[in-house]
């Protein structure tokens, strides 16, 4: 089975030696997206909730450019450095998946790549 790289300037480039996703098959499986606006590099800072929706929309983006959408997900894991913010991240998460509820996990970690407080990868079934 081949391989296919999934790449877009409308998201993030990769801050390590991996892809923004990797397309196998008719599967899609993006990599970890930190709250980096992909217009100056910066990671988002302040309010979970906009950093949440700059994640999010991070994981739309490389979606949208392996040829799926949101309602093709069917896993996703959310990473978060404060899991007494797992309620604000919800109500966003919810403006993201409110017919479509892909299963989920969330965990708390001690730290992210660039002083992140929060992480979002996706996979997706075309």
């Amino acid at each position: 089975m081949a391989l296919d790289v999934i790449a877009t300037e409308k998201a993030p480039a990769a801050v390590g030696p991996y892809s923004q996703a990797i397309k196998a098959g008719n599967i899609i499986f993006t990599s970890g997206q930190l709250h980096i606006n992909p217009e100056n590099g910066e990671l988002v800072k302040g309010d979970i909730k906009e950093q949440a929706r700059q994640s999010l929309e991070n994981v739309k983006a490389i979606l949208e450019e392996g040829g799926a959408r949101l309602e093709d997900v069917v896993k996703v894991t959310i990473f978060l450095t404060d899991i007494s913010k797992f309620s604000a991240v919800n109500e966003v998460y919810a403006e993201y998946f409110s017919n479509h509820k892909p299963a989920r996990s969330c965990v708390a970690v001690k730290e992210l790549p660039l002083g992140g407080e929060i992480e979002i990868e996706a996979i997706a079934i075309i």
